[in-house]
């Protein structure tokens, strides 16, 4: 796929949103600031899968099944078993986020084009604060964000939930509309869409094989303003044309 696709016209009443107004750039965490090739979300998945089984005393299959469903039932697999069983969520993150980061290599190309980004950066992730602090620290970015806000932060509700990114942008006291969202998921961007966010899909070079289709498809919609396939390329391109 080309590194930047936009929307077509017959499928968007208006032209995608630019960047030029954007002083707030929010990104997600997981296979959107890192490529699906380092292999940090199988292994939180396999900790998940593990979690479930010791849980309830399950094997392998049956304990995926089970994450499965929560996860399409509750959007986050943690937020079934906290609803259903009342676990200890921060127990679970801790679990579920002791992963090998081994693979996962510094990004200069990332760094410097996330550090001439014009105003506030922060990340929005479903995922733990430590997660999100192991990964950047590991991918040489996060000195560039001011804030991490996770899913503690939110009260456990998870994104794609409106409740999620009220709460964010009350924390932050960002304004929606000067803001701007990347995301490796496409459902995760119709509610900032539709506040008024500028929003980019990110979406792999390559199928990643533990992950469901609907979950990296270059779904090209309403709400999606840009696709992209190469973030740093991609921000670089922004910057460029905002100048």
């Amino acid at each position: 796929m080309n590194e930047l696709i936009k929307p077509t016209e017959d499928l968007v009443e208006i032209a995608p949103r630019g960047f030029a107004h954007v002083d707030a750039w929010i990104f997600d965490l997981d296979n959107t600031l890192y490529s699906h090739e380092a292999q940090v979300w199988p292994q939180v998945g396999q900790r998940i899968t593990l979690y479930v089984a010791e849980l309830f005393g399950l094997d392998g299959l049956s304990a995926q099944a089970l994450q499965k469903y929560y996860y399409h039932r509750y959007g986050t697999t943690l937020r079934g078993l906290m609803a259903e069983h009342g676990i200890d969520a921060e127990e679970f993150l801790a679990f579920a986020h002791e992963v090998d980061l081994t693979l996962l290599e510094a990004n200069a190309e990332l760094s410097n084009a996330i550090a001439a980004l014009a105003g506030r950066k922060l990340i929005l992730t479903n995922g733990s604060r430590q997660h999100a602090e192991n990964v950047c620290r590991k991918l040489g970015i996060r000195e560039h964000f001011e804030d991490v806000f996770d899913i503690a932060a939110a009260g456990f509700v998870p994104k794609p939930e409106q409740r999620a990114y009220d709460l964010f942008l009350d924390r932050h006291g960002i304004d929606p509309a000067r803001a701007a969202l990347f995301e490796d998921m496409a459902v995760n961007l119709m509610v900032p869409h539709a506040i008024g966010m500028t929003t980019t899909l990110v979406v792999p070079k390559t199928v990643d094989p533990f992950r469901e289709a609907f979950e990296q498809e270059p779904v090209v919609a309403p709400h999606v303003d840009y696709i992209t396939n190469d973030l740093a390329n991609f921000l670089v391109g922004v910057i460029d044309k905002s100048a």
